[in-house]
């Protein structure tokens, strides 16, 4: 018989057992979050959740499973999968902590939940599809320059303008939400497009579970924007370079991912920088041919998969793409000849 509690502060010493195997069990355990405060933090509406929760399961006092959700920018929107772990092998486990998370946040007025996992975990994609009723939406990849990580600080300063380059302020928001919403295939923008208030900054910014830099480029006599870049960690360590840019400007990757590396090297002397990019968006074909002739080596790709009540059918006979809500895509065409 399994049951399934909250993770507690006086189980952190079973779950480094649990994941012993880890070449880097310390980065797991930070983001999973032991905080002695978590029962008084659960009782907090969702709407003012900034912290991640966890959760495990247990069979005959033994812990077979966990599970972290993390809440975006806007929890009632949307909330995130960050870490699954369980037996080898039994996806029965997975699948019961899966469901048990998405009926607990649906149930407390989350929209959608949403998950990135890597694309070689076959068995786990499709116990997330065809058991738990997540589909899959589109690809992420972090890209990583291996010469990058030994240049030094004054390297990097001589690579970029810092001319192009501002810190992000929250009047930015709204146009980073315009051009977030531009670069979105035109398919894929009713399941992630992203409100203004989602790129503000939070009152309390220093309190939240990861560090994060947001910063313009752009050009400062006309004061054309081309770019707002992100750039986050959990460990402040490894960072995750974010770009979003315009569809129909060309930007400059070398020197966003000079100034971006500048920021970290200069905080953290043995900070690395992955470059994440995104099929969803329009200029994505042409950032990965960029990156890959500069020598970047692809390290990561992730599925990315939802439960959102949102998908986008095509017709057999038409060209134009259509968004159902409450209709579950099965991958097949569309044999109505209506649309509906």
């Amino acid at each position: 018989m399994t049951k399934i509690r909250p993770l507690y502060y006086f189980d952190k010493k079973n779950a480094r057992e649990m994941i012993s195997f880890l070449n880097d069990d310390v980065l797991f355990i930070n983001n999973i979050i032991f905080n002695p405060l978590a029962p008084i933090y659960r009782l907090l509406p969702l709407k003012f959740k900034n912290f991640p929760e966890s959760y495990v399961l247990k069979e005959k006092r033994e812990m077979r499973g966990l599970i972290t959700v993390a809440p975006t920018k806007n929890p009632l929107k949307q909330m995130e999968i960050q870490q699954l772990l369980f037996e080898e092998n039994c996806y029965s486990y997975a699948e019961e902590m899966i469901q048990y998370v998405v009926s607990k946040y649906k149930a407390m007025g989350t929209a959608s939940i949403i998950v990135r996992i890597d694309d070689y975990l076959s068995d786990l994609i499709r116990t997330f599809v065809s058991k738990c009723g997540f589909s899959q939406i589109s690809f992420e990849k972090l890209w990583k320059s291996q010469t990058n990580d030994n240049l030094s600080v004054s390297d990097f300063e001589a690579k970029f303008n810092p001319q192009m380059f501002r810190s992000f302020r929250n009047s930015d928001a709204p146009l980073a939400s315009a051009l977030f919403e531009e670069e979105l295939l035109p398919n894929i923008r009713p399941l992630l497009v992203k409100g203004a208030k989602e790129f503000k900054d939070d009152l309390f910014k220093g309190l939240s579970y990861y560090t994060e830099y947001k910063y313009v480029y752009y050009e400062r006599k006309t004061k054309r924007v081309y770019a707002f870049l992100n750039i986050r960690s959990t460990d402040n360590k490894n960072f995750v370079l974010d770009i979003i840019n315009s569809a129909w400007d060309d930007i400059n990757i070398e020197e966003i991912v000079a100034f971006a590396y500048y920021q970290i090297k200069k905080r953290t002397n043995d900070a690395k920088l992955f470059v994440k990019t995104k099929k969803y968006v329009q200029q994505n074909e042409k950032i990965e041919k960029e990156l890959t002739d500069n020598k970047y080596e692809c390290v990561q790709n992730k599925v990315v998969l939802t439960n959102s009540s949102m998908r986008v059918i095509k017709s057999e006979t038409q060209e134009k793409k259509y968004t159902v809500l409450g209709q579950f895509y099965s991958g097949l065409s569309v044999t109505n000849k209506s649309g509906v």
